[in-house]
């Protein structure tokens, strides 16, 4: 049976195993060289699975201070120079990005999807000292690493293949990894001394509304970090009765692209207990079913999307993933729906998690799960313990609670700011260390939930229109696969509420029926005046974010066509009636 009283208090007080002390883990890892050479001691033990092979813990380390060797010894980088990693989810990721950290380099993880010019922009921003990138990313840096006579790492070179230039047409300052010398068993790092208080990553923000800014975390932040989702295994293991760290180790089937902040929070779990990662090259959802299958995996990580579209492939081929245990979502709000539609198909056998975390938050920072999360699906937690949460009024004091607010955070795992903007760093960071995340939230009994975004939220003459509930709202309907709610111009009311619906294969579902099954629900200031239904799938970046910008041009020109200062529809053709 599950223990009595509040699991953090068992975990968080003085001398146990997650305390904290001036807001730190008072008995966590200090640097990221310190967390992952603590994995040695699972050496023997499976860590990276991917189509191109297999790497154990042994193996990896091996590598990963193999190649940092080389950056220091070979290219002459020293702790604080800059090292990119540019490439889809391949097992040579995590070798790059930790052989960084060995050597005491600035790790710079950039989209593996952007193109040559976003990747120069940001190539330009953070002038960094090697390019550790894949063959598909090396026709998109090729230019500027000559221009710039930065040397380049590449991975997995495939030559002409995918309309590249690979190793072989003989540009100078390349190497191919595949061609260095293979790692000896048991290679140390260099001997580089990594203090808590260096950088250790530069991860840019999505760039949905602008240019992408570069978030610095510290060693400390990052190493607070991996302590974090360590925390939320222990509390979920104490609220089901079990004692955490029994069991045998997780293999969990990793869907977020490496880059992004949510996998962070994901591979930390995994490394700090010696679990297993299996990877997939592209997002197929009959293939992660199969996978799921063939490799016993304990653990699903993804944004709800794929999630979603896992249960469907489930549903289809009546496969009762009997290994599964845990259903991990983050990257983006999670449909209310996920919870019940998992619990219905697989009782309480499989526990969902969600969480919040942003880019500036090095990952995950709240936690929800299990029996909580069943009772309080549209929460996103309570926080971790060296995360302090408020949910700040207009003049930055605490709200009443339940009252909305936007949501300000503090604690070890926020980054120290974005580099070399000052005024950015200035406008979203208070003078005592609060972080303005720009959502909108509420704060019930400890637990944060999510409103919407602060710029997203729409003033319909004067009423506030939360978006996540009106999407929250169109996904209760069967027809509908996704929605994005957004605000368009009116000329009295400021504002009106739009929507653009994306519906099921073969549903036939007009303008008119999604307005009434949104007004059944939710008062009539909320009710989209304009809804366009499409058949493809909404636009989102990389990590699972829509892109509401790329809506808005389509929705435009839908309300040219509609009356204003009356409740416009929009039918799925396109056509506007008043």
């Amino acid at each position: 049976m599950p223990f009595s009283g509040d699991p953090s208090d068992r975990l968080t007080a003085p001398g146990a195993p997650f305390a904290v002390e001036d807001g730190v883990y008072a008995s966590g890892p200090r640097t990221l060289r310190e967390f992952v050479e603590a994995t040695w001691a699972f050496e023997g033990r499976l860590f990276l699975v991917a189509e191109s092979g297999t790497y154990t813990y042994g193996e990896f380390f091996a590598a990963a201070s193999a190649l940092a060797n080389r950056l220091v010894d070979v290219h002459g980088l020293r702790p604080g120079d800059r090292a990119v990693v540019g490439m889809r989810n391949h097992p040579e990721w995590q070798i790059a990005f930790w052989a960084a950290q060995l050597a005491g380099l600035v790790a710079v993880p950039l989209n593996a999807w952007w193109t040559e010019e976003e990747f120069a922009y940001a190539l330009d921003d953070c002038s960094p000292g090697v390019l550790l990138v894949d063959g598909e990313r090396l026709p998109r840096v090729r230019a500027w690493a000559s221009r710039s006579q930065v040397p380049v790492v590449v991975f997995h070179d495939e030559g002409p293949v995918g309309g590249g230039a690979g190793v072989s047409a003989g540009w100078e300052g390349i190497e191919r990894y595949e061609d260095l010398p293979v790692p000896a068993p048991g290679t140390a790092p260099p001997d580089v001394d990594v203090r808590p208080e260096d950088d250790a990553t530069i991860i840019y923000t999505s760039g949905t509304t602008g240019r992408p800014k570069g978030a610095v975390a510290t060693q400390l932040a990052q190493a607070g970090a991996a302590m974090n989702p360590r925390y939320t295994a222990a509390a979920s293991a104490l609220a089901r009765g079990v004692l955490p760290g029994q069991g045998p180790a997780p293999v969990t089937l990793m869907t977020f692209p490496f880059f992004h902040a949510a996998a962070f929070t994901t591979v930390y779990s995994v490394m700090s207990v010696g679990g297993t990662l299996v990877l997939m090259r592209r997002w197929d959802a009959e293939q992660a079913a199969a996978l799921i299958e063939r490799h016993g995996v304990t653990h699903y990580s993804g944004v709800p999307t794929t999630a979603l579209q896992l249960l469907d492939a489930v549903e289809r081929n009546g496969s009762g993933l009997p290994s599964l245990t845990h259903l991990n979502t983050g990257g983006a709000a999670a449909p209310p729906g996920l919870v019940a539609r998992l619990t219905a198909r697989f009782g309480e056998r499989v526990e969902p998690r969600n969480g919040y975390g942003l880019t500036e938050t090095c990952g995950g920072v709240t936690a929800n799960f299990g029996a909580s999360y069943r009772e309080f699906p549209d929460s996103v937690g309570r926080p971790t313990p060296a995360t302090e949460v408020r949910v700040a009024g207009p003049g930055g004091e605490a709200v009443p609670e339940g009252a909305v607010g936007e949501l300000w955070l503090r604690g070890q795992s926020l980054v120290r700011g974005y580099w070399r903007d000052e005024d950015a760093t200035a406008g979203a960071f208070t003078a005592d260390g609060w972080f303005m995340t720009g959502d909108l939230a509420t704060l019930r009994d400890g637990r944060v939930s999510i409103v919407d975004r602060l710029k997203d939220m729409v003033v319909r003459g004067g009423e506030n229109v939360y978006c996540v509930e009106v999407e929250a709202a169109l996904h209760e309907h069967p027809a509908v696969v996704d929605a994005a709610v957004l605000g368009v111009p009116h000329p009295l009311l400021g504002e009106e509420v739009a929507a653009v619906v994306h519906s099921a294969p073969g549903a036939v579902v007009t303008a008119d029926e999604l307005r009434a099954h949104v007004g059944r629900t939710l008062a009539a200031f909320k009710v989209p005046a304009h809804v366009l239904v499409r058949e493809e799938p909404l636009p989102r970046n990389p990590t699972g974010k829509i892109l509401k910008r790329e809506l808005r041009e389509p929705l435009a020109r839908q309300v040219a066509g509609g009356a204003h200062g009356r409740r416009a529809r929009t039918d799925g053709q396109g056509v506007a009636a008043g």
